[in-house]
């Protein structure tokens, strides 16, 4: 369900929030596979029309998710494709050992920036 302003998605599936031109994305966890990407996609595409040639920054916040199925990855990819169309760079945070492994192993990795923390992803944010 969309908030109001139009600036947020809060759903089981996932968190979502633009502000300041940074969209923030927290699935759900703890997988997102089959189901759960779809949904993301559907919710989170209109925050990303929203903010437009304005958007700085997506930030993929994968501290919940412990499994991510082909369909998962492929979200991951298509959301940084939408925020490189526009100029935005992107960002991991929150990435467990074994999702590392695999953003790795699909060489996902070098499409995102990847931050250890969430000062590490701050500091970044406001390097931008």
């Amino acid at each position: 369900m969309t908030s109001p302003t139009g600036n947020q998605v809060s759903n089981p599936i996932v968190t979502a929030e633009l502000s300041a031109f940074v969209l923030r994305i927290k699935p759900a966890g703890p997988n997102v596979g089959q189901r759960e990407a779809p949904i993301i996609d559907k919710d989170v595409k209109p925050l990303l029309a929203a903010a437009g040639g304005n958007l700085k920054a997506l930030v993929l916040d994968l501290s919940d998710v412990t499994f991510m199925s082909s369909m998962g990855l492929g979200t991951c990819i298509a959301l940084r494709n939408e925020a490189d169309a526009v100029g935005a760079k992107t960002a991991l945070c929150g990435l467990r050992p074994e999702l590392e492994s695999l953003f790795k192993m699909m060489r996902i990795h070098k499409l995102y920036q990847i931050q250890k923390n969430k000062a590490a992803l701050e500091k970044w944010l406001g390097k931008l």
